[in-house]
C-alpha cells in the first residue's frame, strides 16, 4: 500500500522522490498474530507488540495440504522437512521483532533483485536501516529512494501497527511540538506503532473525487509544505490541518479561482488551534470520517487526541509556535 507524500501528490519538496510503501504482513499457516497494547501514549503514540501463538495444523494436513504441524509433529521431522516456526526466526521471545523482520525483507530483496529485468538497467544500493526495508534506485542521472515498512492490521480496519515510529512515516517533527517519538532508536525491537497513514491516504483519495478541480487541497498543501517550509511547524502539522479544512469548507469552494481564500482559511484554522493551543487528531475521534474509511471498534467513540497538548503543557513552546505563525503570515 503506497502511502505519504509521494502517493498523495503533495510532496514536500520539488521533488522528495521517496516512496514509501506498507506491506501488511499476515502470518504463515501453523501461526496466529495477536495485537497487544503496551502504552497509550501521549499524543497519539500508541505502541503495540505483536505476541506470535502457534496453532495445529493437523486437519489441514489430513485435507492434503501437506503442512507439518508445529505442535504435534517432532523436532527431527521438522527438521528433515527444514520447516522451523516464526518463533524460531523472526521473533524475540514470543512477540515478531521489527529489525529481524526486516533484514529477513532485505535479504528477500537482495537475493530476487538479480531475476528482475529492471536489475539490467537500474542499480540497486542498500541504505542501512533497522526498523524497515530501504534502498535507492538509480538509472543515469534518475534516482528514486524506496522505503518498505512491515505493519499489521487491527481486525479489518484501515489502522495498522507498522514498524517505523509514526513521525517517521510522515516527515520530520516541528521543531517547537512534536506529537511523536524522534528518534526510532530509542524503541524496543518488538515495539510496533499505531499508523493512520491508510486512513488518511483513503480520505485525500475521498476528497479528490468530489472536489471541483481535484488538485486544489493538494496545491495549498504543498504551498505550506515546500514553499513555506522552515517556519517551524511540520508536513505532518499541516497535513492534519487541512485535512480537518477539508472536512468543513464545503467542498464545493474549492475551485481555482477561489485558491487564496482557502489558503487563508487554512492559516485562520491554524491560528485558531494555536490560540485555544488544541489541534485534534484527524482520524481517532473523528465522527466526520467517510463511511469507507474503517476504524477499529476500540477506537470508536474515543475522545478526540489533541495533538498540540504540548503547547498547553509548555508555555515556552506555546510563545515560539505563535512566533512562527506570525512569520509564517508575513511570508
Amino acid at each position: 500500500i503506497g502511502v505519504g507524500s509521494a502517493f498523495e501528490s503533495w510532496s514536500p519538496r520539488e521533488w522528495d522522490g521517496v516512496y514509501r510503501v506498507l506491506v501488511p504482513l499476515n502470518p504463515p499457516p501453523g501461526h496466529t498474530f495477536h495485537l497487544e497494547l503496551k502504552s497509550a501514549g501521549q499524543m497519539a503514540a500508541r505502541t503495540f507488540c505483536i505476541r506470535v501463538e502457534l496453532v495445529c495444523t493437523c486437519k489441514r494436513e489430513q485435507l492434503a495440504e501437506k503442512l507439518l504441524c508445529f505442535l504435534h509433529h517432532s523436532q527431527e521431522e521438522l527438521g528433515r522437512k527444514q520447516k522451523r516456526s516464526l518463533l524460531e526466526t523472526l521473533c524475540t521471545g514470543s512477540y515478531l521483532d521489527v529489525e529481524k523482520t526486516s533484514r529477513w525483507f532485505y535479504q528477500l530483496v537482495r537475493s530476487s533483485w538479480l531475476q528482475v529485468p529492471q536489475s539490467y538497467s537500474w542499480h540497486l544500493l542498500f541504505q542501512p536501516c533497522s526498523r524497515s526495508c530501504q534502498f535507492c534506485l538509480s538509472k543515469g542521472k534518475k534516482s528514486l529512494m524506496v522505503e518498505v515498512l512491515f505493519g499489521v492490521r487491527q481486525g479489518d480496519s484501515d489502522i495498522f501497527v507498522v514498524s517505523q515510529p509514526a513521525e517517521a512515516q510522515k516527515g520530520s517533527s516541528s521543531t517547537f511540538v512534536s506529537s511523536q517519538p524522534a528518534e526510532a532508536n530509542s524503541i524496543a525491537s518488538t515495539a510496533w506503532q499505531e499508523s493512520y497513514a491508510v486512513a488518511e491516504a483513503k480520505f485525500l483519495w475521498h476528497i479528490a473525487g468530489q472536489v471541483p478541480c481535484e488538485s486544489v487541497h493538494l496545491k495549498c498543501l504543498q504551498v505550506f509544505t515546500r514553499i513555506l517550509s522552515g517556519t517551524g511547524f511540520s508536513s505532518s502539522t499541516w497535513k492534519t490541518v487541512v485535512m480537518h479544512v477539508l472536512s468543513t469548507v464545503p467542498l464545493s469552494r474549492w475551485r481555482r479561482r477561489e485558491f487564496a481564500r482557502r489558503l487563508w482559511d487554512i492559516m485562520a484554522y491554524l491560528r485558531r488551534c494555536l490560540q485555544v493551543k488544541r489541534l485534534e487528531h484527524f482520524v481517532l475521534g473523528n465522527e466526520r470520517l467517510p463511511a469507507g474509511i474503517s476504524l477499529p471498534p476500540a477506537t470508536r467513540g474515543l475522545e478526540p487526541l489533541n495533538l498540540f497538548e504540548q503547547l498547553a503543557r509548555d508555555p515556552a513552546a506555546h510563545r515560539e509556535a505563535m512566533r512562527a505563525y506570525a512569520q509564517l503570515r508575513f511570508r
